[in-house]
């Protein structure tokens, strides 16, 4: 069985430094830019439900198609 492959190796190894599960550093090191700063990203509560529920399917949240706004934006900052 091939290993998962992590696409941000850096990331995913500071995760794991600062005591990040082996599951929760990856998931974070695979989204889709991963590690990439701009500042640009508008607040949570901006976002549609949608773009919530599509972010929530990115970084594994189980559950999230149960979940209203509120609860999405609570898993996405808590996860």
């Amino acid at each position: 069985m091939e290993k998962p492959r992590i696409k941000n190796e850096d990331q995913y190894k500071a995760l794991r430094d600062k005591g990040y599960s082996k599951e929760k550093s990856a998931r974070i090191a695979n989204t889709p830019n991963a590690g990439k700063k701009g500042g640009e990203a508008k607040k949570y509560e901006a976002w549609t439900k949608q773009e919530l529920y599509e972010q929530a399917k990115n970084v594994g949240i189980k559950n999230r198609s149960k979940m209203n706004k509120k609860e999405l934006i609570k898993a996405l900052r808590n996860n």
